[in-house]
């Protein structure tokens, strides 16, 4: 089944914007219309930028844990196209492997800045210009944030703090800002492959398919949804 959306009047910000799920959300954005803005500290030149054809967004290189780079972006997309409708908080990354008496505190600051600190720091600044065109913000979760886990359990718990966040955006928003969370189990990715090569691919999650559920989420369809955690699991 296709599904389409009309955003051909709305402003979105896509952080991560040049990974696998990142670049993947801002293709349906687009493809439904969307003037698109997307944010990475990888450079667009980078063999590592994933989004084909960079130039058909509005690109803002810069690392979204330092503050005064978020709010320089979001007021840099605000001047250039008269506000904002949508954020979408995509940057993070995955660290495990050992148990928590054998993980250091490097990896602790590390998975906190990038999973939770940076949707922290973008939806604060993005927050005031969303609330004057009662918009949405879409934040990424993950199913491994609902319990605990061996060997990966600072990365579950910068996911829950993500899906926590979320839903007091929702309740402080109530009425003018929507915000919703969506919470994959294992996303086909090449890095993903790369570190799981044995695993059952098909299962995974494709990135374009969460892509349209975050699209679903900012759309006029799911007015009625803030303050929700979406799984997005596929056949995990």
């Amino acid at each position: 089944m296709s599904v389409r959306f009309g955003f051909g009047d709305k402003i979105v910000l896509v952080t991560g914007v040049g990974g696998a799920l990142g670049s993947a959300v801002a293709e349906s954005f687009l493809d439904a219309g969307a003037t698109v803005c997307g944010a990475d500290i990888v450079p667009k030149e980078s063999e590592d930028f994933l989004l084909e054809d960079p130039d058909r967004i509005d690109f803002y290189e810069g690392d979204f844990t330092e503050e005064s780079v978020v709010a320089e972006t979001v007021d840099g997309v605000i001047d250039s196209h008269g506000g904002l409708d949508y954020l979408a908080n995509i940057a993070g990354t995955w660290r495990g492997g050992n148990p928590i008496h054998e993980t250091d505190a490097e990896t602790f600051d590390f998975l906190f800045d990038v999973n939770l600190k940076t949707m922290f720091l973008a939806s604060k600044h993005a927050l005031p210009a969303i609330r004057e065109r009662e918009g949405a913000i879409v934040s990424v979760s993950a199913r491994s944030s609902l319990e605990g886990g061996k060997g990966d359990g600072l990365y579950r718990g910068t996911k829950a703090g993500v899906r926590l966040l979320t839903e007091t955006i929702a309740e402080e928003n109530r009425g003018t800002v929507r915000a919703n969370a969506v919470m994959p189990s294992v996303i086909d990715t090449p890095m993903n492959r790369e570190m799981m090569p044995d695993s059952d691919h098909e299962a995974w999650v494709d990135p374009g398919d969460i892509g349209d559920v975050i699209c679903f989420l900012c759309s006029d369809a799911a007015s009625v949804t803030s303050g929700a955690a979406v799984p997005v699991y596929g056949e995990a």
